[in-house]
């Protein structure tokens, strides 16, 4: 099979290629896979540098979440060959054949193409945990996202729509907003950074809850227009630089600082882990929920999507389509 390989770690790509690899053989309880699409996600660019909290032995192939159609499967499991799912990774997705776990796997709605399925996982999932688990997001409550183009914040948006929220979009680019407020409801948009007096004009002193993947200047911003009481969730930090903050701050203003990690949350607490992933999946099937796929490259174009996922250019999910 081909299959795109991290042999040396480097901030331009440079070690990476499609190579042929050996076809992946599956243990009991694990899915042999034919992938037809596989999400890029940040932590996949991350990682091909060195910069991600998971950090792989070379060489290794990335891709964290992938859909296709069932090659070989265990008698018992549920599924035969020719079935849709979608499942987990953390690695190897980019690839023509992937053994995943069963205990990861889901059949895909038949109203979902497979590049719609695998991008649903990690960002929703990622939604999920920082709006239901952390900050308990209840109707009514003024939720701002932060990078609301990208993929983890336009799930963000559309989830905290779902849960009857009141939703901020930013983003620095203003016509990307407007893509956005033309496929979801939303409340507002503004461009950021600057978005500190409007969102509390907009609120009415301050926002309830506020998605930040982008860290940095925009992390030190959203400090200064949360509500008492408010939660501000660390996603990330796409902007390259980890924010810092005094601790009197959210003292004297009474807000939560919670760092969001839906990976090891399902690693920690495994029961809450697979509810989270059967509340996404029955969202998905239900239609509360719809991902954009912005654009589709074949794994021979690999390079361009991890040049878009750098440049942040994207409104949604970038797949690559074995």
């Amino acid at each position: 099979m081909k299959a795109l390989m991290v042999s040396a770690l480097s901030t331009d790509l440079s070690g990476c290629g499609v190579e042929e690899r050996p076809d992946p053989v599956r243990r009991a309880g694990q899915f042999l896979v034919r992938v037809r699409a596989a999400s890029l996600n940040y932590p996949d660019l991350l990682m091909t540098r060195g910069a991600y909290q998971l950090k792989p032995p070379l060489p290794f192939t990335p891709g964290m979440e992938m859909a296709g159609e069932v090659v070989e499967a265990d008698s018992d499991s549920g599924f035969a060959p020719g079935d849709r799912v979608v499942c987990g990774t953390r690695l190897g997705a980019f690839a023509e054949l992937v053994a995943c776990e069963a205990r990861a796997a889901r059949a895909i709605p038949d109203h979902l193409d497979f590049a719609e399925a695998a991008s649903i996982g990690t960002a929703y999932l990622t939604a999920y945990v920082a709006l239901v688990r952390l900050a308990r997001v209840e109707p009514g409550e003024w939720v701002v996202v932060h990078g609301a183009t990208g993929g983890v914040g336009l799930a963000a948006v559309d989830l905290a729509r779902t849960l009857g929220a009141r939703v901020i979009a930013t983003s620095r680019s203003a016509d990307k907003l407007t893509v956005v407020a033309d496929n979801y409801a939303l409340d507002a948009t503004l461009t950021a950074p600057g978005f500190r007096e409007a969102v509390k004009d907009i609120t009415g002193g301050g926002a309830d809850v506020i998605v930040d993947p982008v860290g940095g200047d925009i992390f030190d911003e959203s400090t200064r227009c949360i509500a008492f009481g408010g939660r501000l969730l660390v996603v990330g930090f796409t902007s390259g630089r980890i924010a810092s903050i005094p601790t009197n701050i959210p003292l004297i203003k009474g807000f939560s600082i919670i760092g969001v990690r839906a990976g090891e949350y399902a690693r920690q607490f495994p029961d809450r882990g697979a509810e989270n992933l059967d509340a996404v999946w029955a969202l998905a099937a239900d239609r509360r929920i719809r991902p954009r796929v912005d654009r589709r490259y074949p794994l021979a174009d690999w390079r361009s999507a991890f040049v878009a996922m750098a440049a942040s250019d994207m409104i949604g999910k970038l797949v690559i389509e074995p």
